[in-house]
This record gives structure tokens, C-alpha cells and sequence, in this order.
């Protein structure tokens, strides 16, 4: 238990970054199952539009120190290998 008062603070600041950060997550998470029901359910158009938003969510995230940014640049790299994929099944 924090004593000083800088201390007690420091745990309100942090509960709020933290609530703030799993927003930022789960926001991201559900940007990429939109991503991903778009591929499945075989309309480009939309992934793309999707992956889009995705890309920059990720960007977003990763420039805040929420994710590593290899991290985002692994998922960013998997989803567009996913849509390439369908884009070739496709054609």
C-alpha cells in the first residue's frame, strides 16, 4: 500500500493508463476480427478498407508504447500476407 502522497498518485495515474490502454487493445482486437470476417467471407473491397484501419490502429499502438513495435509490424505483415493470399485465390 502506497504511504506518501506521490505514491497514492502514482496508483490512481496508473489504474487510468491501464483502463485506458485495454480500451486502445481491445479496439484494435475488434478492428482486426472485422479485418479477418471480411477475408472469410471472400469481400476484398471491405478487407481492405478493414486492413486499413487496422494498419493504423497498430501504428497508433505501437507509437504509444502500448505493443512493441515489431510487434505491430509482425501483425501488420500477417494480415496483408492474408489478404494477398485470398486476393490470389480469387483471381
Amino acid at each position: 500500500m502506497p504511504t506518501s502522497k506521490s505514491a497514492k498518485k502514482n496508483v490512481r495515474q496508473d489504474a487510468v493508463r491501464r483502463m485506458r490502454n485495454r480500451d486502445k487493445k481491445s479496439a484494435l482486437r475488434t478492428q482486426i476480427k472485422k479485418f479477418v470476417l471480411a477475408v472469410k467471407k471472400h469481400d476484398l473491397e471491405d478487407a481492405e478498407k478493414q486492413l486499413s484501419l487496422a494498419t493504423k490502429k497498430l501504428d497508433k499502438i505501437a507509437a504509444d508504447n502500448i505493443t512493441h513495435k515489431k510487434t505491430a509490424s509482425r501483425k501488420k505483415s500477417r494480415l496483408t500476407k492474408m489478404l494477398n493470399k485470398q486476393k490470389a485465390a480469387s483471381a
